[in-house]
């Protein structure tokens, strides 16, 4: 007989889950922001430059990974019900739709200045973006395999092994970008390209290590045993449930890729004032996706279980906490700004008070959308958790690019409001994804539904 958690243990357990996969986010994203401080330090050039070339890698990488995310509800839900070779068929298709989706994207890479220039950027930044781009977009091959490895443990709640690797990689690439950006120890001062190059290296450690652990840990899955065979039944099932879960990502990561590309028409100073606002806002959304993973992870348990009672306590928890945690973010974004912003900047740059100026700004308006951003990518957990994507990726494009992103164009730019006016955009578009992807998942989660029943 199945025993019902109350709210306060389904509390409990969100943390325990939490704790480890929240950790492992934010150390993963302390690698951004120790391009973005070092870099920041380096030049106000160096950091517009890795923000516009970081922002066009992203779009690829977000969509790659995609189906990596597809890993995590179908093994966290099939390890549920005592599928294990499910586990294996899916984990090993996901590598290979992975591998493949490099083939397309490092091409496009390779050829990106032209690219960037006729998207309207200043010719020298989109150089120096360029350069960075022709090195660290061969780091795409291990970053996406990373995304599936990843998924792959959290699903099974083997999430130490995530969080060290992750802290580990991110050490390592503090030590090199001090190398090989300033040029420390007696290497090479590399500027962007030494950023770049300390990228690769470490996803490959990631990877490797990862590998490594999962061949002596989890044998019974014997994940890299005849690799090349091909399984098309799971790469199709994976296939179907990842690309809406790329391009649900790829949707909201556009917006802000696409708002980078609209400061780099104001300015390089609004341009890098808004790469260091977003690596703030960034920290406490990293916060927020691995609540998000908790929230998949134990949707995809109870999914597996066909647990409607348990879907929806648990469901109540991870929000709960989630929004306590984005309410917190926006007092330390509205209380201290200058004092966040002003880490990543040299305090003899010239541009320092400028690029502070225009970051306030920014923060100011991010605090605005902490609790809606937050809202959205739980619920979307949520939802993936229950194997639900193709609905959501609809809300997610209507809510950020039929609506989100002419908002920020018509303020920021058409109105003159500049920054803030393109990042207004973001909250209108947040919000409207956070409203219709809750009352889908609550229509989907009512008492005796048929969660397998993908209807509109």
């Amino acid at each position: 007989m199945q025993t019902l958690l109350t709210h306060r243990q389904h509390a409990r357990a969100v943390l325990r889950l939490g704790g480890p996969l929240i950790g492992g986010h934010l150390a993963a994203f302390s690698i951004h922001i120790t391009d973005t401080v070092m870099l920041g330090w380096y030049s106000v050039e160096a950091l517009a430059a890795v923000v516009l070339g970081g922002s066009f890698y992203f779009i690829f990488f977000i969509v790659g990974a995609g189906f990596g995310f597809a890993v995590m509800p179908v093994v966290a839900s099939a390890a549920a019900s005592g599928q294990h070779t499910q586990v294996r068929r899916v984990t090993r298709m996901a590598m290979w739709l992975s591998a493949l989706f490099c083939l397309l994207a490092i091409p496009v890479y390779l050829s990106s200045k032209p690219l960037l220039i006729g998207m309207g950027q200043d010719p020298e930044i989109a150089g120096l973006a360029a350069q960075y781009l022709r090195i660290a977009g061969w780091g795409l091959i291990p970053a996406l395999q990373v995304v599936v490895l990843r998924s792959y443990f959290s699903a099974l709640e083997r999430v130490s092994v995530v969080f060290w690797i992750t802290v580990i990689s991110a050490v390592l690439n503090g030590l090199l970008n001090y190398a090989l950006i300033f040029g420390n120890w007696g290497a090479p001062e590399l500027g962007v390209q030494g950023a770049a190059i300390a990228s690769v290296i470490l996803q490959t450690v990631s990877l490797v290590s990862l590998g490594v652990y999962a061949v002596l840990k989890t044998p019974e899955h014997a994940l890299f045993q005849r690799w090349w065979r091909p399984d098309w039944e799971a790469f199709r099932s994976n296939y179907a449930l990842g690309w809406p879960i790329g391009l649900t990502s790829l949707a909201e990561s556009g917006l802000f890729s696409a708002t980078a590309i609209m400061m780099g028409w104001i300015g390089t100073i609004p341009l890098a004032a808004h790469g260091i606002a977003l690596q703030l806002v960034g920290l406490s959304f990293m916060v927020q996706v691995g609540l998000s993973n908790v929230a998949t992870i134990r949707a995809a348990q109870d999914f597996g279980r066909k647990d409607t009672v348990g879907l929806r306590r648990g469901a109540l928890a991870v929000i709960g906490i989630s929004t306590g945690l984005a309410l917190l973010a926006m007092v330390l974004y509205l209380a201290v700004p200058g004092l966040l912003l002003g880490l990543f900047l040299s305090p003899d740059d010239p541009a320092r008070p400028a690029v502070l100026l225009a970051g306030i700004g920014l923060l100011t308006v991010a605090a605005l959308f902490q609790v809606a951003d937050a809202g959205q990518v739980v619920v979307l957990g949520l939802l993936r958790g229950i194997q639900d994507t193709k609905i959501p990726m609809i809300f997610a494009a209507v809510s950020y690019w039929l609506v989100g992103m002419p908002l920020s164009y018509i303020l920021g730019i058409t109105y003159g409001f500049g920054g803030p006016g393109i990042w207004m955009g973001l909250v209108v578009g947040l919000s409207l994804a956070w409203v219709t992807m809750s009352v889908r998942f609550w229509r989907r989660a009512v008492p005796g539904a048929n969660l397998s029943q993908q209807t509109p």
